[in-house]
């Protein structure tokens, strides 16, 4: 999707991925889309946690060849 915003936290361990992922949905816009990629096996359990307790959506969550990926959603 072309207005995704992409927050590349691969290579960085907990918790680095969701601290990326909280200042990115920070400053995203109501509405906003984020995606999520980290190669640290934590982040399947802390990013769904985070995005329950922030009130965001989890849009699509997927892995490839180690890699996570998250979408999640800002609401409006």
């Amino acid at each position: 999707m072309a207005n995704e915003i992409i927050v590349d936290a691969r290579g960085h361990h907990c918790p680095v991925p969701t601290l990326r992922l909280r200042r990115a949905l920070e400053d995203a816009a109501p509405g906003a889309q984020v995606r999520l990629y980290a190669d640290d096996p934590m982040a399947r359990i802390d990013v769904p946690h985070f995005v329950a307790q922030g009130g965001f959506e989890m849009m699509e969550r997927s892995e490839d060849s180690g890699v996570l990926s998250f979408l999640i959603r800002k609401p409006a």
